[in-house]
């Protein structure tokens, strides 16, 4: 078991109101907590991993494959590996990320 406390990982300012958190992970499976501030984009990108978002707290505009859900607290999200998706937040918020394989390029 790995096991990690709140406050033994501090977020990392990524720019432009993002700010990450790289939480629990092994080679097959990773969880990512990401805050924005209100006006933040995660610029659209792909890659070849599977992610999952959960919204803990916040508004976003979400587009994946040229389609735009807005969601917020409690909603959830699934992206296919190599899809082009993105974010803008509309509202200060965090996500919760789920990647399969890890992101190495996170680490």
């Amino acid at each position: 078991m790995k096991f990690l406390k709140k406050d033994d990982v501090v977020f990392q300012d990524l720019g432009l109101g993002v700010s990450r958190k790289i939480l629990v992970h092994n080679d097959e499976l990773m969880m990512v907590e990401v805050h924005f501030e209100k006006g933040a984009v995660g610029s659209v990108h792909s890659h070849p991993h599977q992610q999952m978002s959960y919204i803990l707290s916040g508004l976003f505009a979400f587009e994946n494959d040229g389609e735009t859900r807005t969601v917020g607290q409690g909603d959830s999200l699934l992206f296919s590996s190599g899809v082009e998706h993105g974010v803008v937040c509309l509202q200060e918020g965090t996500v919760l990320d789920i990647f399969t394989p890890t992101r190495k390029d996170f680490l």
